[in-house]
C-alpha cells in the first residue's frame, strides 16, 4: 500500500483491514436477513429506462407536426425520450408507472386501425356522399352518409362538418388499406383506442 505516514507499521494495517473485513461482512449478514435474495422486480417507483423499436416511418407520427405529440406525452408522463432514425425509442421515467404511459401513449400512436374497434376521429372533409375522418395523424377514413345514421340522409353536409370530433367504429379495411367507419353502430360505453390524442 502505497502510504507514506510515519509510523503505520504493517501490523497496524493488517489488524485495521482485519476489522474492515469483519465489519463489511457484519453488514453483509444484516443485509441477507432483510433481503435473502435479489427482488425480482425493481421498485416501481425506481428510476427506469424503457426501450421499444417501431418502424422508421411511424417516427414522424410519434413526434407529430411540431413535435406536439412527443410533447403532449413528456409533458404528461414527466419521461424523457430519445428516438434514433432506425426507430429505437429509450424512454428514461421517473417510475415505471410513467414508463408505462408513455409507452402505452406511443402504441397508441402508431398502432394500426383493426376492424371492430371504436376510434375518435377529426372530420378533415365533408362531402354529399360521407366526410373524411381521420383517426391518427395522416391516417384518414371514409364515413360514409349510409353509416351516419339509422334513418336516411340526404348528405352529409346536413349533419356533420369540418372540424367534429367523432367517436366511430372501424367496419372494413379494403385491399388497398382504405378504413370505412360507421356513426351508426358504436357501441356505447367503450372506450375509443386512441382516444388520448384528443384529450
Amino acid at each position: 500500500m502505497d502510504i507514506k505516514v510515519k509510523g503505520l507499521t504493517r501490523e497496524i494495517l493488517e489488524k485495521a483491514l482485519k476489522q474492515a473485513k469483519e465489519g463489511r461482512n457484519y453488514i453483509l449478514d444484516l443485509m441477507y436477513q432483510a433481503i435473502p435474495e435479489p427482488r425480482k422486480e425493481i421498485s416501481p417507483y425506481a428510476p427506469t429506462v424503457t426501450t421499444l423499436r417501431v418502424l422508421p416511418d411511424k417516427i414522424s407520427v410519434i413526434i407529430g407536426p411540431s413535435g406536439k405529440n412527443i410533447k403532449k406525452i413528456i409533458e404528461e408522463t414527466k419521461v424523457k425520450i430519445d428516438i434514433d432514425p432506425e426507430g429505437l425509442v429509450r424512454i428514461y421515467a421517473p417510475s415505471k408507472e410513467s414508463a408505462d404511459a408513455a409507452v402505452k401513449m406511443i402504441n397508441e400512436l402508431i398502432m394500426d386501425v383493426e376492424v371492430g374497434e371504436v376510434y375518435m376521429g377529426k372530420v378533415t372533409r365533408v362531402e354529399d356522399y360521407g366526410a373524411f375522418v381521420e383517426l391518427f395523424p395522416g391516417r384518414l377514413s371514409l364515413l360514409h352518409v349510409s353509416q351516419i345514421s339509422g334513418e336516411r340522409l340526404r348528405s352529409a353536409k346536413d349533419v356533420i362538418k369540418v372540424g367534429d370530433i367523432l367517436k366511430v367504429k372501424a367496419i372494413e379495411i379494403d385491399d388497398q388499406g382504405r378504413v370505412k367507419v360507421s356513426l351508426k353502430d358504436v357501441p356505447e360505453n367503450v372506450e375509443p383506442k386512441n382516444k388520448f390524442l384528443f384529450e
